[in-house]
């Protein structure tokens, strides 16, 4: 029997989980952490989530995040496909780095998401992985990140802290931040904290009586309509693309007839092809439709070639446009 596609809607929230493939250490060494964490922000840009908290253990992933844009399947896909594929660069390895099916739990904003962050920044904790001291200085957790302070540090653009809201008095200042590690020491030491976050980890959606009464209608809604709302989902996606190509090519005061009549690896196209992938969930065959680029495969090609700096003059342009348009 085929598998139902992911519940998904503009502004949906939702834990979401995976565990290794038969490799019980996959996120055991720095350099796969750090491989995933990237590709997380990666995506977030891409797909332009909100990721409200995110932790690692040694073999499997916890994330809460918000998709504005009702994209979770094709934001997790590439997710795990592209950390697989940066795995296997740097350990030789083959096969799927994940199990097939990732878990997708839909949450309602407000207390029950705050659980949901705290069950999510304690996990290397209850695994093992790191001590209670040690938990602040842990790299590949979000609790890392929000412990440095308020909005104005360094933390990642795509790390959100909306949910900090629904803990009041807290705020985000380092001043907050401080208080929050006070109330997560005190979920550390409590059982219930953890049948808790156990319970966040089962169902398909955890929220109050009127927010599942909401799901279960859009369920229904879904079904009827067959496609379970993607075609206007897609729709939305596509008008997005094509509001920042439009962008991108008054930045590089271009036109987009001119794509057709250039050679397909012209350095602005593959330039625009590159920030369109980045800052977008852009298809490659949507890309060399609009771009002239040629194969579907070969969008890829030109930027991973930019990224690795083997294209220069299309690098040069792509800071230009970044540095003009930006995200």
């Amino acid at each position: 029997m085929a598998r139902k596609p992911r519940i998904e809607f503009e502004g949906a929230v939702y834990h979401v989980f995976n565990h290794a493939s038969d490799r019980a250490d996959l996120f055991a060494s720095a350099e796969a952490a750090g491989a995933f964490v990237a590709c997380l922000g990666e995506a977030a840009i891409r797909m332009q989530w909100r990721v409200q908290a995110y932790s690692l253990t040694r073999n499997r992933y916890h994330l809460a995040l918000t998709t504005p844009r009702g994209n979770l399947a094709n934001g997790v896909h590439w997710l795990q496909s592209a950390f697989g594929n940066r795995f296997h660069r740097f350990r030789a390895g083959r096969g799927a780095a994940f199990k097939s099916r990732y878990r997708a739990i839909l949450v309602e904003p407000g207390p029950v998401l705050s659980d949901l962050v705290d069950g999510i920044h304690l996990q290397p904790v209850r695994e093992g992985v790191v001590t209670w001291d040690q938990l602040p200085k842990f790299r590949w957790s979000s609790y890392r990140g929000f412990l440095r302070g308020g909005e104005a540090t360094t933390r990642p653009g795509w790390l959100c802290a909306s949910w900090l809201s629904h803990r009041p008095p807290l705020a985000d200042t380092a001043a907050g931040w401080s208080a929050y590690a006070r109330q997560l020491e005190t979920a550390h030491a409590d059982q219930g904290g953890m049948d808790r976050f156990a319970r966040l980890c089962r169902g398909w959606a955890h929220g109050g009586p009127a927010y599942l009464a909401e799901r279960k209608q859009d369920f229904g809604r879904m079904t009827e309509a067959r496609d379970w709302g993607r075609t206007r989902l897609a729709a939305r996606n596509r008008r997005n693309w094509e509001e920042r190509l439009e962008a991108g090519i008054q930045a590089l005061r271009r036109r987009l007839d001119e794509a057709a009549s250039e050679p397909k690896s012209a350095p602005w196209k593959v330039a625009l092809a590159t920030w369109l992938k980045r800052h977008t969930s852009a298809t490659n065959r949507w890309l060399t439709e609009r771009l002239h680029m040629g194969p579907p495969d070969a969008v890829s090609r030109y930027v991973g070639e930019t990224g690795s700096g083997l294209r220069p003059a299309a690098g040069e342009i792509l800071s230009t446009l970044t540095a003009t348009v930006g995200n």
